[in-house]
């Protein structure tokens, strides 16, 4: 009998974590393995690009979890610098380019894995394709970035967009010793929180001498006589810029999909069943930045592009196609960065997300610090709760502080999945020391405080 055919198109997290456990579960005389990868690089860590970049990681392999050639070594036929340029549902197969010689061919299968990541968005404007203009997704874009600073002269350096990536790469270009102008859209900087949450970062970064400028939308960038980029232009006014990096976001890179009629969700995103299959079709699978999850506390599919995520999608998917059993059951929007020493994170909805979907709710919002205040190297942070009115389910937290601050918002995320409220929060057994915790630790004040304005409100 001969072995069912797995094809893979996308070498990041969610495409090898699938590959690798299939393999696992099925040898080669069972089930053959036929990978493709665009790029150079696979089963890398592209949230560790920024700090690659600023040189806090000094070497671009330390971010490579497996290379292609360990891959092959499990009896996995990867195929790098292969872009898959179409799939044929109806015909069970895919065609391929291979980009370093031209030669374009077909691949059979009996089952397909789609993990073909998000791309960098990048708006149709004048100037946006100049040299010197740098998206950043993948080790090839981040080693593009690197080799472009490596030529530039100048020390100005723009960054477009000011939420996770925007922010992270402001950073690194300080540390790469630039001066950074942030120019974003918003009214503050990092949209996943609430504009008064945002603020705080806006003045952290304003204080690491990082220039953010609000309200201000990209109309074009110009270029010199060289065709290299010279500024960037808003509504309003011009930024001199010897390097931009855009940091506007990420959107599923969908257009094989799209081009197949497989089925796409509001945002873009390939939509699944709870097993990661693409939804209508028995033999097709997708994960990573290229679908749209549940969201577990607003009850609608949304699009996160996280490798946490992928790298669970991709474990789903390895199963249930090496004939065990795998769910992905959702997400509650967990996520954390930094800029510098200060720490921002939040988890489940933002004030504006949660009317959206028709809940009320009240917020609080409290200061603590990050261990008992009489202890040393005590860091401020702040803390943003919302529950739902009547109820008091917890619908989202939001923490902006320094060390110690942001991976609180674990504890949230688990209340989320629970579907705790606030009230039982403030039971919580979490652990305290001097060192690690005031005696209620800041998550619970802010579930205190909640409980007291959900009272508050009942009485009105």
């Amino acid at each position: 009998m001969a072995a069912e055919r797995l094809v893979v198109i996308g070498g990041d997290a969610a495409g090898m974590s699938a590959a690798s456990q299939a393999r696992r579960l099925k040898g080669p005389d069972e089930l053959s393995i036929t990978a493709f990868e665009r790029g150079h690089f696979t089963s890398y860590s592209a949230c560790g690009i920024p700090y690659w970049v600023s040189g806090d990681v000094s070497d671009r392999d330390d971010l490579i979890a497996r290379t292609p050639e360990e891959h092959r070594s499990r009896d996995i036929d990867l195929r790098t610098r292969t872009e898959v340029t179409e799939i044929d549902v109806a015909g069970q197969r895919v065609r391929a380019l291979d980009r370093e010689s031209g030669e374009t061919y077909w691949t059979g299968f009996d089952k397909l894995v789609i993990a073909t990541g998000a791309r960098p968005v990048r708006p149709e404007l004048p100037g946006m394709d100049a040299a010197g203009v740098h998206g950043v997704q993948t080790l090839d874009d981040g080693q593009a970035l690197l080799d472009s600073l490596d030529r530039t002269e100048g020390r100005r350096a723009v960054v477009v967009g000011a939420g996770y990536i925007g922010v992270e790469m402001a950073e690194a270009m300080l540390k790469r010793g630039f001066e950074v102008t942030v120019l974003n859209r918003g009214a503050q900087p990092m949209a996943t929180l609430d504009p008064d949450m945002g603020r705080l970062v806006h003045e952290a970064m304003d204080g690491l001498g990082i220039t953010t400028v609000n309200g201000a939308a990209v109309t074009a960038i110009r270029t010199g006589d060289d065709g290299r980029v010279t500024e960037v232009v808003t509504d309003d006014a011009s930024y001199p810029a010897d390097i931009v990096v855009l940091g506007i976001g990420v959107e599923p890179e969908t257009a094989l999909a799209r081009e197949a009629g497989l089925p796409l969700a509001p945002h873009g995103g390939l939509l699944t069943d709870l097993a990661m299959r693409v939804q209508g079709h028995e033999n097709i699978w997708a994960g990573g930045d290229c679908v749209e999850v549940l969201d577990l506390v607003a009850g609608h599919t949304r699009h996160i592009a996280l490798g946490t995520h992928a790298n669970k999608h991709g474990q789903v998917i390895g199963s249930n196609v090496g004939g065990g059993y795998g769910t992905f059951p959702g997400v509650v929007g967990t996520a954390v960065s930094k800029v510098c020493d200060l720490e921002i994170a939040r988890t489940g909805l933002r004030e504006k997300d949660a009317r959206a979907v028709g809940l009320r709710y009240v917020t609080a919002t409290i200061e603590s610090t990050s261990r008992a205040g009489y202890y040393p190297d005590a860091g401020l942070m702040t803390v943003k709760m919302l529950a739902e009115y009547r109820t008091g389910r917890l619908l989202g937290v939001q923490i902006v502080g320094r060390e110690g601050a942001g991976k609180r918002v674990d504890v949230a995320a688990v209340a989320l999945t629970a579907r705790m409220t606030v009230e039982q929060m403030t039971a919580l057994d979490l652990g305290y020391a001097p060192p690690f915790s005031p005696v209620w630790d800041p998550v619970l004040v802010a579930a205190r405080k909640t409980v007291s304005v959900l009272r508050k409100a009942g009485t009105d």
